[in-house]
């Protein structure tokens, strides 16, 4: 099984994306993740360079719109089976190019997919 990528990664315990990093490897899934400062959350080591994995799964964004432009090419080169667009980071323009690549999006909340058990 691949690995879940969270882009946006905060090594603040206040903040989604840590929570729900840590929540994925309660879970037991394998995470990997990508933020703005190098560091630790749990067992993971949040990357602050873009690295070239070739076994993603799930890529769950918590970067706004705006930010995410810079990031589309690496994350349709990672060839991932779904994006994840947790709440505030919705975007219609990422939406098609996923959909021109054969990506499905889902417009969701990683925390809420994880505790109803639909991750």
């Amino acid at each position: 099984m691949g690995k879940t990528l969270i882009m946006g990664a905060s090594l603040q315990p206040s903040r989604y994306s840590y929570i729900a990093l840590k929540r994925l490897r309660m879970y037991g899934e394998s995470v990997v993740a990508f933020g703005k400062h190098k560091g630790r959350v749990a067992d993971v080591v949040v990357e602050d360079q873009l690295i070239r994995y070739t076994d993603i799964d799930t890529v769950t964004l918590y970067l706004r719109p705006e930010v995410q432009k810079e990031f589309y090419d690496y994350i349709l080169s990672l060839k991932p089976n779904r994006v994840i667009f947790n709440p505030g980071t919705e975007n219609e323009s990422f939406y098609e190019l996923l959909e021109a690549n054969k990506i499905r999006h889902e417009v969701a909340c990683t925390l809420v997919l994880l505790s109803t058990k639909r991750y």
